[in-house]
């Protein structure tokens, strides 16, 4: 038995210099193993005691996964040497022979299990079959290619898929739609363990092997992770402004800390807001090779109902009833949209399909949404699956306000069609700009297509209360606007109601103007300023009133987004007609400035800087400063105690950057009186 065909070595070409990585676009992955796209050839050499004999040695390769692998189930792969490679099939053609040695393209299937696989070599003898024995060295990950034509993510565009797929920072727009604000997220998709901590992700939402090369499944269940409601998943959501024993959403630059975190701890990590589950999401599924991208969408609809009408119910003053009224409008809300193709579904619901990890609403008795196909939403077709009906209200809601009468019943006083969904926005690709999504979801506002969509979407269930079966006469006579001006945090600033009068009558107005801070999400927190005045109109002519907020009103109340809610409601005292108008502005928050010094150079130490003034009239406490960049260095965090109004705090860092190129610095701070405070730097680290 001395002769027969023994294994001494398996080399994976796995460095990420070598072919390997190269090829299949997995060099910045910080991961010392072999990681590879399904789909694709790559290259192995077996070392074996003499040379190979095709005539008369037989040998194969296994590749498993799981626990219990069998065959059938895909998590067992023999892999068996033929001449031929077929694409998108498991394959092995031997490419060179040489000595001891032999070469081997190995293809894998384009719709095969993503995973960490471990490898066996099998030698056939007439002893019987000879393992090579278990090496975690040889463990091999495989990914999805959205490289690959047979790939369920396959994306054509080169351009699209180094940003979807390869680029580890991304652009989150927030604010409002009249003051868009934007800030750095840092996804670290190929950090350090981050690629066992979104595979371990499968593994918590208890999805079957079998079901794992199937993106739509992973979006499914990876939306009901992401949070922490009913599975105990990645995120803790907060949303009333107390962070006690955790960390405040703001203050995450990035998805790395919390995935490690979760990693380690196995318990959900404390807090988050629509923007880190959508961050979070992102890196999971770009980490996977699934091409994804974050979306922000200005006045979402939160309808309690999913009656496509966020019903606000007024009292008797014209103020918005807070306890009755249960929908609310979020300044903007982010999910995520992710690439593949839906073989569910009918031909051309394929692409971006939306999916949302942040827990809203329950779907099939979990808090999870999607994946919806973009397409379907727009042409209202909500009857494919999953959750279309939620995600066509949130952007195509109209927005009704009812008067409670005496007897109970409800009278419509004003409805507007407009307001929600009115932008609907991403990263642009390969820049920081922003680029207009809003017409993948809607046809334009007011146009036949739109009407058409609508209908549609009615037709397959989508409820609507028409406006028919109540008395709705629109008032046409008077017009009503208001305009917030823009402020920094610490000032007054004004808000100016203008009435067009544009009959030919006289009339008088009473108006009443309510001020609220309110959380992101639309919820009230509390009223700081409410105003009434009387206005006469003149006939056909404009007419003008300020209305003075003074900083001293809004400071000590004022929540982490710096946030307002104004309502008008006006009533025309001679017709009784009422004119009712919202809008939500942010205050301009100070950035902090990072500065790096001396030369930078991947392997050699570097120094940086983050400064930070006090705009308030008050001492900052208990202060947390967070720095991160990808490539550049590890999550820093440092605890100031005190920062006196109007002084300047000054951080300086020391750090040695791994990889060379184009990278981003992304910092935050943080404390109770103040949050959302950024700061970025983009820096060319050289080649050493």
């Amino acid at each position: 038995p001395a002769d027969y065909l023994h294994v001494v070595d398996i080399h994976l070409f796995k460095e990420p210099q070598e072919v390997n990585k190269q090829q299949h676009h997995t060099d910045k992955y910080y991961n010392p193993k072999l990681i590879v796209r399904r789909g694709q050839p790559f290259q192995v050499q077996i070392d074996f005691n003499r040379p190979y004999k095709p005539e008369t040695d037989q040998f194969w390769l296994e590749y498993l996964i799981g626990r219990y692998p069998q065959q059938n189930k895909g998590t067992y792969i023999p892999v068996l040497i033929s001449d031929v490679l077929k694409p998108g099939e498991w394959g092995a053609k031997i490419t060179h022979r040489e000595n001891n040695s032999i070469q081997l393209s190995i293809m894998s299937s384009s719709s095969c299990i993503v995973g960490k696989f471990r490898l066996y070599v099998a030698v056939w003898t007439p002893f019987g079959i000879l393992r090579t024995p278990r090496s975690s060295e040889t463990d091999t990950y495989i990914l999805f290619n959205p490289w690959c034509q047979q790939d369920a993510v396959y994306l054509d565009d080169e351009k699209e898929r180094e940003e979807y797929v390869l680029n580890d920072v991304g652009i989150v727009f927030h604010g409002n739609i009249n003051d868009i604000k934007l800030r750095s997220w840092s996804y670290g998709q190929f950090e350090e363990n981050i690629l066992d901590a979104c595979l371990f992700l499968m593994d918590k939402a208890e999805l079957e092997l079998s079901g794992r090369g199937n993106p739509i499944k992973i979006c499914r269940v990876a939306s009901a992770v992401i949070n922490s409601r009913d599975d105990n998943g990645v995120i803790a959501g907060s949303w009333d402004n107390t962070y006690t024993y955790g960390v405040a959403p703001s203050a995450w630059t990035g998805s790395v800390d919390i995935l490690l975190e979760y990693y380690s701890s196995k318990q959900p990590v404390r807090y988050g807001q629509c923007w880190v589950f959508a961050g979070v999401f992102n890196t999971f599924l770009r980490c996977l090779g699934i091409p994804a991208r974050l979306v922000t969408t200005y006045s979402s609809a939160h309808d309690n109902n999913a009656n496509l009408q966020l019903d606000f119910i007024l009292d008797d003053e014209g103020k918005v009833d807070t306890k009755l009224t249960k929908d609310s409008v979020w300044n903007y809300h982010c999910w995520n949209e992710a690439w593949m193709t839906r073989p569910d579904l009918p031909v051309g619901f394929g692409g971006w399909q939306v999916v949302d990890g942040t827990p809203q609403e329950t779907s099939d008795g979990m808090y999870r949404c999607g994946p919806a196909s973009v397409q379907a939403i727009k042409h209202g077709h909500v009857c494919f699956q999953f959750d279309a009906p939620f995600v066509y209200a949130e952007v195509n809601g109209d927005i009704v306000y009812l008067k409670k009468e005496k007897n109970g019943t409800q009278v419509i006083e004003n409805i507007d069609t407009s307001h929600v969904g009115q932008l609907i926005v991403t990263k642009e690709v390969g820049g920081d700009g922003m680029m207009e999504i809003t017409e993948e979801y809607k046809f334009q506002e007011g146009s036949e297509e739109e009407r058409l969509a609508l209908e549609t979407a009615l037709m397959y269930g989508v409820k609507k209360q028409t406006t028919q079966d109540t008395t709705y006469q629109p008032q046409r006579d008077v017009e009503m606007d208001f305009q917030v001006q823009k402020a920094v945090l610490g000032s007054d600033f004004k808000v100016t109601i203008t009435f067009r009068n544009k009959s030919h009558n006289y009339y008088t107005v009473t108006a009443y103007l309510s001020g609220n801070i309110v959380f992101y999400t639309g919820v009230t927190k509390n009223e700081f300023k409410k105003h009434s005045f009387n206005a006469k109109l003149e006939p056909s002519a404009s007419s003008a009133f300020d209305v003075v907020i003074k900083a001293s009103e809004y400071l000590g109340e004022l929540l982490d987004q710096a946030s307002f809610h104004f309502f008008v409601t006006a009533r025309i005292n001679e017709t009784g007609k009422i004119l009712a108008m919202q809008k939500a502005t942010v205050l301009e928050i100070p950035s902090l400035r990072i500065k790096t010094k001396g030369e930078m150079v991947a392997g050699k130490e570097m120094s940086v800087t983050v400064e930070f003034t006090n705009p308030l009239q008050e001492t900052l406490e208990d202060v947390t400063l967070r720095l991160e960049g990808p490539g550049v260095l590890r999550t820093m965090k440092k605890l100031f105690r005190q920062i006196p109004a109007n002084s300047t705090l000054i951080w300086e860092i020391k750090c040695v950057p791994k990889r060379a190129g184009l990278r981003k610095l992304i910092a935050s701070l943080n404390c109770n009186a103040l949050r959302h405070v950024y700061g970025e730097l983009n820096i060319q680290i050289q080649k050493p």
